[in-house]
């Protein structure tokens, strides 16, 4: 299955945050925003799947609510909330602290520092993970075959022309055709070969 993560208002971003990082180091992962759980989305998670809820407060309404439909599917949930005595906290098969002292906001009120710890632990969560899928540099090429990332990781195999792609043409070919040939490869070049099959 998948790893689940639902989440609502800040706490959801960080939920989204972990989805994409799993899914971009080999554990497939989705979001599942609480709130369009409740309106029908719940149909996206299965009984394969394990749900990672993030609440700071434990007490979310919308992933409450989610609570008795995950348990009659026998899902297990990993939650990530600064109240481990929260309903959520309790009624999780897993419960991750990610209690703050206070929000670096200095009404004390936007979450802040409370974010911060749900994604570094998640962040941890993800490398744990990795290490233990085995999870190297090869596996991270083929899911970031594009940007910054899959420039680093590009190989000769990636650029090089290869079967029929390659310009060859034989020394006695006319002219006329092998510049036909250059034009349609797209190259600039031929590579000649003689009766030998040197080049």
């Amino acid at each position: 299955g998948r790893t689940v993560g639902v989440g609502i208002g800040k706490s959801g971003q960080i939920a989204r945050k972990i989805a994409a990082t799993l899914a971009s180091t080999g554990t497939p992962a989705i979001y599942v925003h609480a709130g369009e759980a409740n309106h029908g989305d719940i149909g996206m998670i299965t009984k394969n799947d394990v749900v990672l809820a993030v609440s700071n407060s434990g007490q979310t309404e919308e992933i409450l609510t989610l609570l008795p439909l995950l348990k009659r599917k026998n899902i297990p949930i990993i939650c990530l909330t600064g109240d481990s005595q929260s309903e959520l906290g309790m009624a999780s098969t897993v419960n991750l602290n990610t209690h703050v002292k206070e929000e670096a906001c200095p009404l004390g009120l936007a979450p802040t520092a409370s974010t911060t710890a749900q994604l570094a632990l998640g962040d941890a969560l993800a490398i744990s993970t990795m290490k233990f899928r085995k999870f190297d540099k090869m596996d991270f090429k083929k899911l970031h075959p594009a940007g910054s990332l899959g420039e680093q990781l590009k190989t000769v195999e990636d650029i090089m022309i290869k079967g029929n792609k390659i310009p060859f043409v034989n020394e006695n070919l006319k002219m006329q055709k092998a510049i036909k040939i250059l034009t349609d490869k797209k190259l600039g070049i031929l590579i000649v070969k003689n009766k030998e099959k040197s080049y």
